[in-house]
C-alpha cells in the first residue's frame, strides 16, 4: 500500500513538473518573440526598471510588445545637404540612411545604433562627428526607423548590414577612410561583421558592447530584480529557433579577435546592461592597437551628452590613429 503511494506521488511529482516546464517553455517562446519582433506604436516605450510591480507581472506573463523604432526627425535636422540613401542588404533587406559628405578627402563615419533604436539616436554624435571633420553616414538597421522588415536579431543578421553598408560606401562614396561606430547592439553587429564576413574599415568605435548574448540576456532579468534561472536559458534557446541561428554562440568576445584595425572602447562605469568588466573582457580579447575608455558614473546611455570633451577628445584620437598614412 505504502509503495503504491509513494508510486503516485512520485508520478504527480513529475506531472506536475511537466506542466510547469512546458509553462516556462511557452513563456519563454512569447517573451523571445515579443524581443525580436516589433509591434505596432501601442507597445511599450519605458524602460524594465521603470515598470510597475503589475506591469512586470503582466509582461513576466504576456511578453512586452515593443513598438518598432521609428522616428519623423528630417534628415535637414542633421545636415541641410543631408542626402536620404537605400542600401540593399541580405536577406532582402534594404536599409535606409542619411548621408553627409563634407569632400571625398575627408574619411567616413559610418554610425549603428543600439537595440530598440534607430539612426536620428545617434544626430548628437553624428554631428559631433562632423566637427571633428568627418563625413557621416547613419544606418537603420533592418526593422528600425526607414529601413524594411519588423524584427531584429540583435547584432546577428545585423552583421550582414554593416558590412552591406562598408560595401556600399567603398563602392559608391569615394572616402579613402571609413571607420565605423556602434553603440551596444551596434558595436555587436560590428564585431561580428569582422569575424565572420571579414570586413576591413580602417577604424571602429565600439560604446557599451556586451561580452556575450547571454550575459546581456541575463543582465535584463537582473534589471527587473527577477532570477533569470531558468528563463534566461530558455529565452536564449527559444530565440535561437525563432532566428534559425545559435543565440549562445553570439558572442562578441569571440569575435573582437577578428578585428585588422585601430579601436576605440568606450564604456559607463554604472551600465546594468552591458556590464563595464563585460566591456573590458571583449576590450582584452582584441588585438593592438586599442584603447579603453570609461565613463565615471555613466550608464547604458550617451557618453557624449554626459562628457562632451571626454568622448570628442577620445574619438578624434582614434580618427588620427586610423587615418595616419604611417
Amino acid at each position: 500500500m505504502k509503495k503504491k503511494v509513494a508510486q503516485r506521488i512520485v508520478v504527480a511529482s513529475l506531472g506536475v513538473a511537466l506542466v510547469l516546464l512546458a509553462a516556462l517553455n511557452v513563456l519563454a517562446y512569447k517573451h523571445a518573440r515579443a524581443m525580436l519582433q516589433f509591434g505596432g506604436p501601442e507597445g511599450r516605450m519605458r524602460k524594465p526598471e521603470d515598470l510597475s510591480f503589475t506591469e512586470k507581472a503582466d509582461a513576466l506573463f504576456n511578453g512586452v510588445s515593443i513598438p518598432r523604432p521609428e522616428s519623423a526627425r528630417k534628415p535637414s535636422e542633421l545636415d541641410p545637404n543631408c542626402r536620404e540613401l537605400s542600401i540593399e542588404s541580405a536577406n532582402g533587406a534594404t536599409l535606409s540612411a542619411w548621408y553627409v559628405d563634407r569632400g571625398t578627402s575627408t574619411p567616413l563615419v559610418i554610425l549603428f545604433h543600439g537595440y530598440c533604436a534607430e539612426k536620428t539616436s545617434l544626430v548628437a554624435e553624428a554631428k559631433a562627428l562632423m566637427d571633428l571633420g568627418t563625413s557621416v553616414l547613419l544606418v537603420d538597421f533592418r526593422g528600425s526607423g526607414g529601413s524594411s522588415e519588423a524584427y531584429t536579431t540583435v547584432g546577428m543578421h545585423e552583421a550582414d548590414d554593416v558590412a552591406a553598408s562598408l560595401a556600399y560606401a567603398r563602392a559608391q562614396l569615394e572616402h579613402a577612410d571609413i571607420i565605423l561606430f556602434g553603440q551596444s547592439m551596434g558595436a555587436a553587429a560590428i564585431l561580428r561583421a569582422a569575424y565572420m564576413l571579414q570586413i576591413e574599415p580602417q577604424g571602429v568605435v565600439l560604446e557599451a558592447v556586451f561580452d556575450t548574448m547571454f550575459n546581456t540576456v541575463c543582465n535584463r532579468f537582473e534589471v527587473m530584480h527577477a532570477p533569470s534561472f531558468p528563463s534566461a536559458q530558455l529565452l536564449m534557446f527559444w530565440a535561437g529557433q525563432q532566428w534559425g541561428l545559435n543565440s549562445f554562440a553570439h558572442n562578441p568576445v569571440d569575435y573582437a579577435e577578428a578585428l585588422t584595425c585601430p579601436v576605440l572602447f568606450m564604456h559607463g562605469t554604472d551600465d546594468p546592461r552591458a556590464k563595464l568588466e563585460e566591456g573590458q573582457r571583449v576590450f582584452a580579447a582584441a588585438p593592438d592597437p586599442k584603447t579603453f575608455i570609461t565613463f565615471e558614473g555613466v550608464g547604458h546611455e550617451s557618453y557624449l551628452s554626459h562628457r562632451p570633451q571626454q568622448w570628442k577628445t577620445a574619438v578624434m584620437k582614434l580618427i588620427e590613429t586610423a587615418t595616419d598614412p604611417d
